[in-house]
């Protein structure tokens, strides 16, 4: 009836291939197998179990009975039918009923003793059932859908137990194919999904490409696995350096907080554990190698590495990078469970104004949310307010105002914001503007 050493080839490729193993396989089979038996020679209620030699190629079958008595079902009325698939039925109190006794797959303590005296209620009683090694058709459609649906199955809890030790680590995939501004990735025996949100502005990439993505989150959901991929988180970002730093990898050097606008320009504030470290220079590398490298992956997305400090006069003047700060002021302490720290305002110098305050309100913005502090940037000379920014992302680049007058200044969505540096006196010579823009 089988061809033995075809399905042990088959076995043997879905063992390799899908990482299904060779006893899930083999109990696929044996359960379809049972319901070819029982589609073609089963009756209604009937518990049918099959058991196939792989040796051999013999197959055995065998009706299963339950053995219980009044106290775990209930006895059929005259004229009740039984229906194979039951529901819970409840009385008029709303309680569930017994199950209603079924001779097919039901067996009472007093006869079950007869045939294996030591019985309890609760075993099974086996019977063995004529052997049948010809099926109809529908019988057969109906077994090869049970293995199909046994291998999905499989399938999905391979993967699971595979990628669900990978969550927050970086896979490595082939771009499989784009739809509705999601991007799809093939991570060899899985499809993985990477949202429009969580791409790099900008990037593009061509179905079959290499991709290097984070691995988000594992799901087991109705229609199968899902599997979530980011490249614009900051978590993508630290994995990065953590390749390429040891110093990461082994602790020495802590990554204490990153504000990142994906594809632009990022931030990362790191301490080292071990004073005889350069926690800067870990994550530079020699000739800003190691820099260089994750800069690469990430499209040219420019990244400022400072020292994280307990001191927050000291944090946001690195945070800050890289203009020159004059000084910092701690104008107001945040409550702990703020998410504010505090407010801090920031002197500057005429020609570090733009500096400062970014592109867009970049710079300021992006020092905002790695700090946690709501920062103000005063020119020196003036006492102009020139920008505010907090953690929240928000900040305004504003027209010099009086410093009194900068409290009630409202904020702006970061996405309508316009750089005004150039707004700044107009003595300014230009080639101080190009300056300060070549250094950002």
């Amino acid at each position: 009836m089988f061809d033995l050493k075809v399905i042990n080839s088959v076995l043997d490729q879905m063992e390799e291939e899908r990482g299904i193993g060779r006893e899930k396989m083999l109990d696929a089979i044996e359960q379809s197998l049972a319901t070819a038996y029982k589609k073609e020679y089963g009756k209604r209620g009937q518990i049918v179990r099959a058991s196939f030699d792989i040796n051999t190629g013999d197959t055995a079958f065998e009706q299963v009975k339950t053995v219980v008595d009044e106290s775990l079902v209930r006895m059929e009325e005259e004229g009740e039918e039984i229906e194979e698939v039951e529901t819970p039925e409840v009385d008029e109190d709303g309680e569930e009923k017994l199950p209603r006794f079924d001779a097919e797959k039901h067996i009472m303590l007093e006869n079950a003793k007869l045939i294996k005296g030591d019985a309890q209620l609760g075993d099974e009683l086996v019977f063995p059932l004529e052997p049948k090694d010809d099926f109809g058709r529908i019988a057969a459609q109906t077994a090869k859908q049970v293995i199909i649906q046994k291998i999905r199955e499989a399938e999905k809890e391979s993967a699971l137990k595979e990628f669900g030790q990978k969550a927050g680590d970086i896979v490595v995939g082939h771009v499989q194919r784009f739809e509705r501004g999601n991007l799809y990735v093939d991570l060899g025996r899985v499809t993985a999904i990477m949202p429009y949100d969580e791409q790099i502005p900008g990037e593009r990439f061509k179905t079959g490409d290499r991709i290097r993505a984070m691995l988000m989150a594992v799901e087991e959901t109705p229609r199968g696995i899902f599997l979530k991929l980011s490249r614009s988180s900051s978590d993508f970002l630290k994995k990065l350096f953590e390749i390429e730093a040891p110093e990461l990898q082994n602790g020495t050097v802590e990554v204490k907080a990153i504000a990142r606008e994906a594809g632009s320009r990022s931030k990362i504030a790191v301490y080292a554990t071990d004073s005889h470290i350069d926690p800067v220079g870990s994550l530079v590398g020699q000739r800003g190698v190691r820099v260089s490298t994750v800069m690469s992956e990430l499209g040219g997305e420019k990244i400022d590495i400072i020292e994280w400090s307990e001191a927050p006069e000291d944090f946001i003047e690195d945070a800050l990078s890289p203009a020159q700060v004059l000084e910092v002021k701690i104008e107001e302490e945040g409550e702990e469970d703020a998410d504010i720290k505090g407010h801090a305002i920031v002197e500057v110098a005429e020609d570090q104004q733009s500096l400062a305050i970014g592109r867009g309100g970049q710079n300021v913005r992006l020092a905002a949310k790695l700090t946690g502090w709501k920062i103000d940037i005063v020119s020196a000379n003036t006492g102009d307010q020139l920008a505010e920014a907090d953690e929240t992302g928000e900040v305004e680049v504003a027209e010099p105002v009086e410093a009194a007058e900068a409290e009630v200044v409202e904020e702006t969505p970061a996405s309508e914001v316009e750089e005004k540096p150039e707004e700044t006196p107009e003595e300014e010579p230009s080639e101080e503007k190009e300056e300060t823009e070549d250094k950002e």
